[in-house]
């Protein structure tokens, strides 16, 4: 194996950049090398750090009647610095309801719906993005826990929402957020928080 010693490469007159091999060439770095970039600027070399978080926190309660996906108020916004950044989405909801209504929840890139993170159609059934259980008990809640990461292809400000519906929607039967069905003034009874966090990931 040939070995090349020198204290310093530059390139020649007029060239500009010094290419190391071509493309499908390995470069092995020993272990314990180290690799001083202080003071300069590196590109290729840093994907999958994290370069922002964002977060909101939904204390008080929600409640939907209907059908149709609408926001449960539970959201967050956020502006990636480049279209190859990735958000990691990570949602932690609680969730009551009466017991037939089958309430269900997907995520909205705003107006988009995150197609990736539900399952496959299947006839009538809907599609949630949670594997939380559908029917609840008059002082039971449930978590509703999402975790996906988005490819947005965007430097604009992107709002992700988490959405619901009743899967079996009836007249005068509810979901909630942050609360039992029942909700009475009693320590059986309880109250909760829910939270989205976003983190910019460099691409």
């Amino acid at each position: 194996m040939s070995e090349v010693k020198t204290a310093k490469l530059s390139p020649r007159t007029g060239a500009g950049t010094v290419t190391l091999g071509t493309s499908g060439d390995t470069f092995d770095i020993p272990s314990g090398v180290t690799l001083d970039v202080t003071g300069a600027t590196v590109t290729g070399l840093s994907a999958g750090k994290v370069l922002q978080v964002v977060q909101a926190v939904k204390t008080d309660t929600a409640t939907t009647v209907s059908g149709t996906l609408a926001s449960t108020g539970l959201e967050v916004t956020i502006t990636p610095s480049a279209t190859s950044s990735k958000v990691l989405i990570m949602i932690s909801a609680i969730a009551g309801s009466h017991s037939d209504v089958a309430p269900y929840f997907q995520v909205n890139r705003d107006a988009t719906v995150l197609t990736g993170i539900l399952g496959d159609a299947a006839g009538s059934r809907e599609l949630n993005a949670s594997a939380t259980a559908q029917q609840y008990m008059n002082y039971d809640v449930k978590s509703i826990p999402v975790i996906y990461l988005d490819s947005p292809s965007s430097t604009s400000a992107l709002t992700y929402k988490l959405m619901w519906a009743l899967g079996v929607p009836a007249s005068g039967f509810l979901a909630y957020l942050n609360r039992t069905f029942s909700d009475y003034d009693s320590a059986t009874y309880s109250r909760s928080a829910s939270s989205i966090t976003v983190m910019e990931i460099e691409g």
